[in-house]
C-alpha cells in the first residue's frame, strides 16, 4: 500500500469516526431532552416537587388550620372554622385503594372512646365519591362508625399539601396516611406523615392530651 492510499485511508476513518461520534452525541442530547420533557409532565414525582409539598406541609404548625367545607358520608356539611371549641383531629388517607392499612385506622378511629369525647372530633378526608365509599363500608362494616368527609375535588388535600408527601402512593394524585392535630382555637399543633401506614391512636391521644 502507497503512503498516498495509506493517509487516505486514515483521513475516510477519521472522518467516519467524527461523524458517528457526533451522531452519537446528538442521540444522547435528543433522548435526555425527551426525559426532561417528560418528566415535566409530572412535577409532583420530582424529589425537588415532593420537598415543595413537604415544606408547605411542615410550614402548617402553629398556624391556622386552612377552613374548609366538606360533605360528610351521612350528607352532613361539615365547616372546620365551625369547630372550634373542640379539638380535632384531620387524617388524610388515600381510601378506598388503601386496604386494610388506612381502613385499620379509620376503624380504630371509630372504636376508640379517646376520640368520642364532647370536646374531640376526628375526621377522615377522603378523596372517594360516596358510592365508591360505601363499598368499603360494605367490605368494612366497622368503617361506618367513622366521619368520613369526601374531598372529591382534592381542593381541601392541596390546600393542605398532602397529596405529595412520602406516605403517598400516588404521587400528586391522592392523599396517604397523614394526621393533623388542631386545638381548640384552630390552630394545628402538630402533623405526621406516616409511610408505614399503622394506626396511630396512641401518639395521637398523647399529642390531645397536650393540649387544653
Amino acid at each position: 500500500m502507497t503512503n498516498v492510499t495509506k493517509q487516505t485511508t486514515i483521513i475516510v476513518l477519521s472522518v467516519f469516526i467524527f461523524i458517528a461520534a457526533i451522531v452519537g452525541v446528538s442521540f444522547l442530547l435528543t433522548g435526555k431532552s425527551n426525559n426532561d420533557n417528560q418528566e415535566s409532565d409530572h412535577p409532583a414525582e420530582h424529589h425537588e416537587g415532593q420537598s415543595v409539598y413537604e415544606d408547605k406541609f411542615n410550614a402548617l404548625v402553629g398556624k391556622q388550620a386552612p377552613d374548609f367545607t366538606l360533605y360528610s358520608y351521612d350528607d352532613k356539611k361539615v365547616t372546620l372554622s365551625e369547630q372550634k371549641g373542640k379539638k380535632v383531629v384531620l387524617f388524610f388517607t388515600e381510601g378506598v385503594m388503601c386496604y386494610p392499612s388506612c381502613w385499620n385506622q379509620i376503624a380504630a378511629f371509630g372504636k376508640d372512646d379517646v376520640f368520642k369525647k364532647e370536646d374531640t372530633i376526628v375526621f377522615s378526608v377522603v378523596v372517594d365519591t360516596k358510592n365508591e365509599w360505601e363499598k368499603a363500608i360494605d367490605k368494612m362494616p366497622e368503617l361506618s362508625s367513622a366521619t368520613i368527609l369526601h374531598d372529591t375535588s382534592k381542593n381541601v388535600s392541596k390546600e393542605y399539601g398532602v397529596l405529595s408527601l412520602p406516605s403517598s402512593m400516588h404521587k400528586g394524585q391522592f392523599p396517604g396516611h397523614t394526621y393533623l392535630v388542631i386545638d381548640k382555637e384552630g390552630i394545628i399543633r402538630f402533623i405526621k406523615d406516616d409511610p408505614q401506614m399503622a394506626v396511630r391512636n396512641d401518639e395521637l391521644t398523647t399529642e390531645l392530651e397536650k393540649l387544653n
